[in-house]
């Protein structure tokens, strides 16, 4: 593996097989949590889950010319998962770091972008509440992607992301962060099926329950294998709140990469928040 990674393959989660929930599912709803969600069986058929060919079709080339437009060259995919989108930004020639706070994943990401390119992924074991410390150097950009900043809990921790987040980007870097469309889910509006994101044939993706402070997925795979994500539903202008409050002064909402969010309910929302002081917001 890249000499930057961090993982001690000793540990208990990169060990683990089963995912641990206890007695009360529906109870958990700790941001730490999401570290014995993503192991085992569920990080083996994550890529069964995403579909890499469907996906890269959804999305086009969004990301990359988002990138490509700020002159972006060195990036930090913060949520890589099984690498996918650290693999594309690669081929489009950006400087990018993976980071990851399950072991397992990291260990997958890196297999993905040998199997995806040769590509040598920089992959670091990370928490983003104390990302400073655990990457080096500062970035044009910051990815975190997949519905990955769900799994934080607590306002505090969300902030203390967030912040993070803007300290590892240069003056006039960026952050695109995307979100599952909850507004939809919350008031029962949603279709529960996911066109861009999750896109495999073999895998049906549920909620299982909901409420204002959890949203927990039930995954279901052709041979029978279930598997369960708890996530915060996030509500999109809470989330873009944050974003201001934290500094970030130029924020602009897209739902499903082709058109920027308005009256339709599109599956997910990306916020795309640029960290540039803007002279005629601070009169």
């Amino acid at each position: 593996m890249s000499k930057d990674i961090q993982v001690d393959s000793t540990s208990e989660f990169f060990r683990a097989r089963e995912q641990e929930f206890g007695d009360n599912p529906i109870a958990v709803r700790e941001s730490d949590h999401y570290a014995q969600e993503y192991v085992g069986g569920i990080v083996d058929k994550w890529d069964d889950l995403i579909d890499w060919p469907r996906r890269a079709e959804g999305e086009g080339r969004f990301f990359v010319d988002q990138l490509k437009a700020r002159g972006a060259q060195r990036v930090l995919d913060a949520a890589t998962g099984t690498g996918f989108h650290s693999v594309q930004l690669a081929e489009a020639g950006f400087d990018t770091v993976s980071a990851d706070g399950s072991p397992q994943m990291l260990a997958k990401a890196f297999r993905n972008g040998l199997a995806n390119g040769g590509h040598l992924l920089q992959l670091v074991h990370a928490d983003w509440r104390t990302l400073k410390g655990d990457v080096h150097g500062e970035f044009d950009a910051v990815i975190c992607l997949g519905n990955s900043f769900t799994h934080l809990f607590s306002e505090h921790d969300r902030r203390k992301a967030l912040a993070e987040f803007y300290s590892v980007l240069k003056h006039d870097g960026v952050l695109i962060l995307d979100q599952r469309n909850y507004d939809a889910l919350l008031d029962g509006t949603s279709t529960g099926k996911s066109s861009y994101y999750y896109c495999g044939d073999e895998v049906d993706a549920v909620p299982d329950h909901v409420d204002e402070g959890l949203a927990r997925y039930k995954y279901t795979f052709d041979d029978g294998g279930e598997y369960f994500l708890n996530m915060y539903p996030l509500r999109r202008d809470y989330v873009r709140g944050l974003l201001r409050d934290v500094g970030f002064q130029k924020i602009d909402t897209y739902g499903d990469f082709q058109e920027k969010a308005g009256d339709h309910a599109p599956d997910f929302y990306i916020h795309v928040a640029e960290k540039s002081y803007l002279a005629e917001l601070a009169d």
